[in-house]
């Protein structure tokens, strides 16, 4: 058994689809005939959780309960294709399956295969001996379904589990016996089991959204809930020194396809980022953007990591990180655009900065910045330095019309950057020798433009500094 980072453990679901045209109705009872074209299986339910986790180069492992029979099979095929780990506990109980028939873009019928679970005391102690067996993890998500594998034991025993290893629990909440989840680092209800679980109707707004929330802490206990509420985006309530703060995200306005697995993409990509190290307001925005990726397409589809990267690149723009930089590098080189590549501390944006830059963009197709990060340029340039902070030095150069990408980096030298870059012209402003500079193995060619005479940071806080008793 490898190391996994992520346990998922809930109601394990296969999903088939039929899918065809309709031309006729048939002559035998007074329902169209799907002239079936394509048949399509998936993971779904807490497998496809575990998908999508798997799908964003995350290991994990899926634990659950199926029938001994052929959907067992399938659904382990899939799970041995997607690269989860699959640790199936064998019951009497049929293999949860759902299958649905789609005709013109439309569903049309769905067959359900599946019994109420009842997780018996012999099941219940080898889930208990899997799960301890388990090291290397960083996080648990319970996927309930409410088809019985998430039972008060189970979860009594998960969270147990958590805690002793400290690590956290997301939740996937179905039903009202929400008082089994207590003690969760976070569940993720959308706003009709919220409805449900305080009794009455809610309408789909941040204030009464928020309202409802706080009901909800009063009642359970857990660190965060958050509420997905569909074209409305997410809500945040977090718990942090017995303070409530609500965070509201709206969502990208996008064509709904199908809604199915956008919870479960949600809890995934919280999961997953919280063991990347996110912060929690971080893992909310991934996990908002992915939702509205996935429910642009037919049926129970994870996320991919790629498609994630580019989404979120798309959406802030000019500001990438190191990371998403090489997928845009590989779109960019396969459309042969001409990279041009410069790097400096921009500190104080001046004219000489801004002449040198357009010249370099001119150089090619594309102007890719390398900015030193805070510490780098204390590092270079000693302790009062940087006057402007990181985020304000990227967002400046990112309006400016020339400039095509920024990307931070920490170390004293962008070296590592331009390795993964490679560009066409690696550009230097000032008086450098071409052999001098660094990274010029990784690029075609090296060009030196000089900067602008009598302009500099240096000599703008010089002037500053000399002027600073004039200054209201």
């Amino acid at each position: 058994m490898k190391p996994s980072k992520i346990l998922v453990y809930g109601d394990v679901m296969l999903d088939k689809y039929f899918i065809g045209s309709v031309s006729r109705i048939s002559p035998e009872a007074p329902v169209p005939i799907v002239k079936v074209n394509k048949e399509m299986k998936t993971l779904g339910g807490s497998a496809n959780v575990a998908n999508n986790i798997s799908s964003l180069k995350m290991s994990s492992t899926l634990l659950g309960i199926v029938g001994d029979d052929i959907y067992h099979q399938e659904l382990a095929d899939l799970c041995s294709h997607a690269n989860i780990i699959f640790l199936p506990v064998i019951s009497n109980f049929p293999t949860i399956t759902k299958i649905r028939v789609i005709g013109e873009h439309q569903q049309i019928t769905r067959l359900d295969f599946e019994d109420k679970i009842i997780i018996n005391p012999q099941d219940l102690e080898n889930i208990k001996k899997i799960i301890n067996k388990l090291d290397h993890l960083e996080a648990i998500i319970i996927s309930d379904y409410n088809k019985g594998s998430v039972s008060d034991e189970m979860c009594a025993f998960l969270l147990k589990f958590a805690k002793k290893e400290n690590i956290p629990v997301f939740i996937d909440p179905k039903g009202n016996n929400w008082l089994k989840y207590n003690g969760a680092y976070m569940l993720t209800p959308n706003v009709k089991e919220i409805c449900e679980i305080l009794g009455r109707n809610i309408p789909n707004n941040d204030m009464d959204i928020e309202q409802a929330g706080k009901e909800v802490f009063a009642k359970y206990d857990f660190q965060n809930l958050l509420i997905t509420r569909s074209e409305k985006g997410m809500t945040l309530l977090n718990k942090n020194n017995g303070h409530l703060k609500a965070y509201h995200i709206p969502t990208k306005a996008r064509e709904v396809y199908d809604v199915s697995g956008a919870g479960d993409t949600v809890i995934a990509v919280v999961a997953w980022a919280t063991v990347e190290g996110k912060s929690i307001e971080e893992a909310i925005h991934l996990a908002n953007i992915a939702a509205g990726i996935v429910v642009s397409k037919l049926g129970t589809v994870p996320i991919e990591l790629e498609e994630l990267l580019c989404e979120i690149h798309q959406i802030n723009s000019k500001i990438i990180t190191a990371d998403t930089l090489k997928t845009t590098i590989k779109n960019i080189k396969a459309k042969g655009k001409r990279i041009v590549f410069t790097n400096g501390c921009f500190d104080i944006l001046h004219r000489g900065h801004t002449d040198y830059l357009r010249k370099a963009k001119e150089l090619g197709d594309l102007l890719i910045i390398g900015v030193n990060s805070d510490e780098s340029v204390r590092r270079l340039k000693g302790d009062g330095r940087p006057v402007n902070n990181t985020e304000d030095r990227t967002d400046l150069l990112s309006h400016l019309e020339f400039v095509d990408y920024v990307v931070v980096f920490n170390e004293d030298t962008p070296y590592e950057l331009i390795k993964i870059i490679a560009p066409d012209i690696l550009a230097k402003g000032g008086d450098y020798k071409a052999e001098n500079v660094v990274g010029r193995e990784f690029a075609k060619d090296v060009i030196i433009i000089p900067f602008v005479k009598g302009y500099s940071s240096t000599e703008t806080l010089r002037k500053l500094s000399l002027n600073d008793s004039s200054i209201q």
